[in-house]
């Protein structure tokens, strides 16, 4: 078994920072016990108030995350507000939390590569803005946009997703997240279809007049698909550690 701060190297060289965007803020968050015996991890896209806790209740002795628990400076440690809060929770029973987003996002295998299989991409390459090349693109059986939007949903287990065009889908472009900024790299690497998790009403509104179909399929459900992948490192690492997968996301559709 290792500790918690020899999987954080080990998984920092697998997943390395170089890969991050610039303005993101990930990797080793809180590690208030670093020769902590990693024995059980606990997976999860966010670090909720209620993943802090149940990792607290079930004596997990570390939280793998793919959003940063971390993300903005933060001012004061007090109880007033929630990243605090669950910092100070965490400290105090000596659990460590690991997030690996962006590089996440970019790496070979990771969150983009994940989805596009999840979603039948063939021949699936990197695509993006310049230094940003996080994105994937890649061919699928010619269909019509409403049906390659139930492929989607179904793949992804999404409630509802939300699509706009009105050309045939051949060539699919995706980014997991919040992908509006890659819309413009989408249709310049030949793409008539991009796919994202958050895209917003005004880009969707517009999306025939640009030439481009554009399908929003959730921020959680673009992600949490590539999950499985990142514990599969873990295990790579050390097999003897029990990960365990869990929920992060309470945002229910009525």
């Amino acid at each position: 078994m290792i500790t918690v701060s020899e999987l954080y190297k080990k998984l920092d060289a697998v997943i390395p920072s170089s890969l991050s965007c610039e303005w993101d803020n990930d990797g080793l968050m809180c590690c208030p016990k670093p020769d902590r015996i990693c024995h059980r991890l606990l997976l999860a896209l966010d670090v909720t108030e209620a993943i802090v806790d149940r990792a607290i209740r079930e004596g997990f002795d570390a939280i793998l995350s793919h959003h940063p628990l971390i993300f903005r400076p933060i001012g004061a440690l007090t109880d007033d507000n929630a990243v605090p809060r669950k910092l100070i929770k965490l400290v105090e029973n000596g659990i460590s939390v690991l997030s690996f987003h962006t590089r996440f996002d970019a790496l070979e295998g990771g969150v983009n590569d994940a989805l596009a299989k999840a979603l039948g991409l063939k021949n699936a390459r990197p695509f993006g803005n310049e230094g940003e090349e996080m994105g994937r693109i890649g061919e699928v059986e010619p269909c019509t946009l409403a049906e390659f939007a139930q492929t989607v949903k179904a793949a992804l287990g999404a409630p509802t997703v939300l699509a706009a065009g009105s050309l045939p889908v051949r060539r699919v472009a995706l980014v997991g997240g919040s992908g509006e900024d890659f819309i413009g790299a989408a249709k310049r690497a030949g793409a008539d279809t991009y796919l994202s998790g958050e895209l917003g009403y005004h880009h969707l509104s517009t999306a025939t007049e640009d030439g481009l179909n554009l399908i929003e399929a959730g921020h959680y459900y673009t992600e949490n698909v590539a999950l499985p992948a990142l514990a599969a490192l873990v295990r790579d690492i050390d097999g003897e550690i029990d990960v365990t997968l869990a929920k992060s996301c309470d945002i229910q559709a009525y």
